[in-house]
């Protein structure tokens, strides 16, 4: 039977997007985003959200041919790439069926995948533990950004903080204006926007303090339960259309 709590959950992650919903998506995924942006920074003292900074990095390597930093970088970038190709491809997947947990099925993805590298990523040592690390990251950065495009309503990436930075300066440049000059439209601001990237913001810093004090303190298994949550969040939905698809009632246990 379904509670208050699970069936909030299910509509989260669920193939019926309202406003509503499509904001606790974003703002849960954002805060993941955070944790595991700052994890791999303590990690591996790399930003694994930052594709600008990888690109970056790489012509830096290229230049002066260190190898292993260089592979790194391009093991970054590409796993973001392949992250952004799997959820388009799932969730399309999904979509062509009329699935309703073409959401949860990347939510549910990155759940279980986040959960195996938390409970495996200390066997790995030296340069394999920090390949396998930015390409499990990163490629989990690439998934997040591509299933937030898909929902209409919340036009920012989940790893994009300087885009978010960039809006709220506008949007404090258009509430700051004078309108002094009778006659022509006003400049207006969003305070609603303005609270919105604000929040958006704010959770990304939240979940990097708490990547970094978890990872210190526990390595990479502080991961286990955001993984669990995710996976919690996409279980109704998967579950659901899993019975429907053996032509079954759906019997889920949250």
């Amino acid at each position: 039977m379904a509670t208050p709590v699970t069936g909030y959950l299910s509509l989260v992650s669920g193939a019926r997007r309202t406003p509503r919903y499509d904001l606790h998506l974003a703002c849960l995924l954002i805060l993941v985003a955070g944790m595991l942006n700052s994890a791999g920074f303590v990690a591996v003292a790399l930003y694994t959200s930052h594709m600008t900074g990888l690109t970056a990095t790489m012509a830096d390597h290229l230049v002066d041919r260190d190898v292993e930093l260089l592979s790194i970088s391009a093991v970054g970038l590409g796993s973001f790439v392949l992250g952004g190709i799997w959820c388009t491809l799932l969730f399309n997947w999904g979509r062509r069926r009329g699935l309703g947990c073409r959401f949860a099925n990347v939510v549910a993805f990155e759940g279980a995948l986040i959960l195996g590298f938390g409970l495996t990523a200390e066997a790995f040592r030296g340069e394999h533990r920090d390949l396998v690390s930015v390409g499990v990251l990163c490629f989990t950065m690439g998934l997040q950004n591509a299933l937030i495009t898909k929902v209409a309503d919340v036009p920012v990436r989940t790893t994009h903080v300087t885009g978010m930075i960039t809006d709220i300066a506008i949007e404090l440049g258009k509430l700051l204006y004078p309108n002094r000059t009778p006659g022509t439209d006003p400049v207006r601001g969003d305070p609603r926007k303005l609270r919105l990237l604000a929040t958006l913001v704010g959770l990304f810093l939240l979940g990097g303090v708490a990547g970094t004090l978890g990872c210190l303190a526990v390595g990479f298994s502080f991961l286990v339960p955001v993984a669990q949550l995710l996976l919690v969040l996409a279980y109704r939905p998967v579950a659901r259309d899993l019975a429907r698809q053996r032509g079954r009632p759906a019997r889920v246990f949250l």
